[in-house]
């Protein structure tokens, strides 16, 4: 698969800091793909993802973006990424349609906001001043803004932070949906449901190194336990049976609670993405 992004030994260090921020990091982003960079609050995600986004310049290593060093490249990159920031940027006197059209202006491709304001169910909201705007809102705005130039290449960081569960969804299936027509999308986030919904791959970064990278599922199936947790109702009350995976459809007492017992849940021993970030990571907190 062609890579998107590749990074080889990618170090940075701050003019003012005492310590180098990112370390040799290493790793390359899929074409086509949804990658996820996770870590604890001052891991150096940001920063990272500052440097690709070519806001940062004074590094150390190698960055190819398809193939072509990205010192290389000049305004024409931005024509190619779309970046959504944590913290929305927007004029707050202007309105939503306002703030777009005027971003908007700023590229060559341009694409539908019209379209896409309809779809995050702001366009009854489109003329009202931003500032009025809720967090939520302003949330959404910013994605879209992220999108106007149609990009190939979209950094999205924190995208459904402070979003209800529905207005969530919504930007989850159309970043699905990108994803779909071969776009690549580089997501920052501390929602671990979105990890597991969303991304392909993800990154552990810690204290400005790579620990680990991964799919997904391939982490839950590693730092899972491989059993299968059996809770029931017997003659003698309730009971909770723990059995191993391994030769499951052969294990005589498994079965026998399957026939005998009324089962009132089955779980497998599979883990969570907090739990295994926890364990990667080292921190019991994250950004």
């Amino acid at each position: 698969m062609d890579k998107a992004f590749e990074i080889k030994g990618l170090t940075f260090t701050y003019p003012t800091a005492k310590e180098t921020t990112i370390k040799g990091v290493s790793f390359a982003v899929k074409k086509g793909t949804i990658f996820g960079l996770l870590g604890p609050s001052g891991a150096g995600k940001s920063t990272t993802q500052k440097i690709l986004a070519k806001l940062l310049w004074d590094y150390q290593g190698e960055i190819r973006f398809f193939g072509r060093d990205l010192r290389t490249f000049g305004k024409e990159f931005y024509e190619r990424v779309g970046v959504g920031f944590e913290m929305p940027v927007h004029f707050n006197r202007l309105t939503a349609r306002e703030n777009l059209s005027y971003f908007a202006g700023l590229y060559k491709t341009k694409a539908d906001y019209e379209a896409l304001l309809t779809r995050v169910g702001l366009k009854n909201d489109a003329n009202r001043p931003v500032g009025e705007y809720s967090k939520g809102m302003k949330v959404r705005l910013n994605f879209v803004r992220a999108l106007l130039n149609d990009p190939e290449f979209l950094f999205l960081d924190e995208p459904t932070n402070g979003l209800d569960p529905s207005n969530a969804k919504i930007l989850k299936d159309m970043i699905l949906e990108m994803k779909a027509a071969g776009k690549t999308i580089f997501i920052t986030t501390h929602l671990m449901g979105d990890v597991e919904q969303l991304c392909d791959e993800v990154a552990f970064m810690t204290k400005g190194s790579i620990s680990e990278v991964s799919s997904p599922r391939e982490l839950k199936l590693r730092y899972g336990k491989k059993e299968v947790i059996v809770e029931s109702i017997a003659d003698a009350g309730e009971r909770k049976t723990v059995f191993p995976l391994e030769g499951i459809g052969h294990n005589d007492a498994f079965l026998d609670v399957l026939k005998n017992d009324r089962v009132v849940t089955i779980h497998s021993g599979e883990t969570t993405m907090e739990d295994i970030f926890i364990k990667v990571t080292g921190e019991a907190k994250y950004e």
